[in-house]
């Protein structure tokens, strides 16, 4: 009978066998010759003379490229295995680099093999010099980059398709906004009439809208709103106000009647998990047969009250209280206000993206209404497309501080003709 001492004592066989296996295969490793490692890297060695003829070039590269040794080594320089757009590369720019540097790493390149096909590689070169620094040969180790290739080729063909698709979007984003636009502002006789709208980002459609259309005889209906969001939602309740606006307007102009149906209409249509609401003013235009020019009512919904430009040269906001937000409870509170536009007067609506844009001086600051009112001021008094020019000039100083979309509409009253 064996003891455990016994066992301990003379030991496993296969114990001692294990370690003796791992040692062989350890010396085996070590004694790989440098000569196979070159001959079958992971990647492609050549070594050149100073003018690039091929001296030696391991294995790998030759299989790569379909050559035998004797193809290559003393027959052909480095820069013969280069397409041609990789051989102007290379006399150009790669070799001068070379011999300023004496070394250059990571030079995408593309070889050309025995049966014409291409190989993209990434290419490191080094100058050998001898012990007084004097150069003696290029050694080039070259990585093989087909995948990285072609990773890069479908990356570009993404990028490709992505940037398509963003134009398409953009022209889409763009036909959509111009189709929620008029086409023309109707022609008042004795009015002048200028509108504008600036787009802060072709990536959506805005919310922002006006019109000014015909009603009954001698009467016109004007508006200019902003909808809450923006995208094809907010695209959506756009085309439905300005549709029930005018529709509203022919059923009864009286400003107030018209913004309460819009209530009506957008708290019935979105009074669930998702509510949209605008901001609208609303006026109705009737020339004033006792004392020229013409009279206004104005009737806001929650929106910036617009600015008058006097004939005098004065400015302010004409006040529109009790307004609300449009769509948001089922009964409005609105109120109207009613001014005489003399001739040389012209009145200015505007959307919040106008007051809001933020300042180049401060990007956390915001333009504000009463630098608003201080622009109007020194435009007064003006006419309707000095005040719509002046006001592009203005957005453009934002430049991408205005980052919500902004229209404005301005009315004016011509002066008659000296005699």
């Amino acid at each position: 009978m064996v003891t455990t001492g016994d066992a301990a004592e003379s030991g496993d066989p296969s114990e001692d066998r294990r370690p003796a296996d791992e040692e062989a295969q350890f010396s085996a490793l070590l004694e790989d010759s440098a000569e196979d490692l070159y001959e079958h890297a992971p990647c492609g060695y050549l070594s050149t003379l100073l003018d690039g003829q091929i001296a030696k070039v391991n294995r790998t590269l030759l299989d790569w490229l379909g050559y035998e040794r004797g193809d290559l080594v003393g027959r052909k320089r480095f820069s013969e295995l280069l397409t041609v757009g990789g051989r102007l590369y290379h006399e150009t720019h790669f070799a001068p680099l070379l011999r300023m540097q004496g070394e250059i790493s990571g030079i995408a390149l593309e070889l050309k093999a025995a049966d014409g096909s291409r190989l993209p590689v990434m290419v490191t070169s080094t100058v050998k010099t001898d012990n007084s620094g004097r150069p003696l040969l290029i050694r080039t180790t070259l990585f093989d980059a087909r995948d990285r290739r072609a990773y890069e080729t479908e990356l570009l063909r993404a990028r490709q398709e992505a940037d398509q698709e963003r134009d398409r979007l953009k022209l889409l984003n763009t036909t959509l906004q111009k189709s929620l636009l008029p086409p023309a502002l109707a022609n008042v006789p004795g009015l002048d009439v200028a509108a504008y709208y600036h787009i802060a980002s072709v990536e959506e459609v805005g919310g922002d809208f006006y019109d000014l259309f015909p009603l009954a005889a001698g009467t016109w209906g004007l508006f200019l709103g902003d909808v809450c969001g923006k995208g094809a939602a907010a695209a959506a309740v756009t085309s439905l106000a300005r549709y029930t606006l005018r529709a509203a307007a022919v059923y009864d102009p009286d400003p107030a009647a018209v913004l309460a149906n819009l209530n009506t209409v957008l708290n019935h249509e979105y009074n669930g998990t998702d509510p949209r609401f605008c901001t609208v003013i609303f006026g109705l235009l009737t020339p004033d047969a006792d004392r020229g020019g013409f009279r206004i009512t104005l009737a806001s919904g929650g929106h910036p009250p617009a600015l008058l430009m006097r004939a005098d040269g004065t400015a302010d906001y004409l006040p529109t209280p009790g307004g609300q937000l449009i769509g948001v409870l089922s009964e409005a509170d609105i109120a109207t206000i009613t001014v005489h536009l003399a001739p040389g007067d012209t009145l200015l609506l505007h959307t919040d993206g106008l007051t809001e844009a933020h300042t180049d001086a401060d990007t956390q600051g915001r333009y504000g209404d009463e630098a608003l009112l201080a622009f109007g001021r020194t435009l007064a008094p003006t006419t309707a497309s000095a005040t719509v020019g002046a006001v592009r000039e203005l957005l453009d100083t934002f430049g991408t501080g205005v980052d919500d979309d902004t229209a404005v509409l301005a009315v004016h009253v011509p002066r008659a003709p000296k005699t």
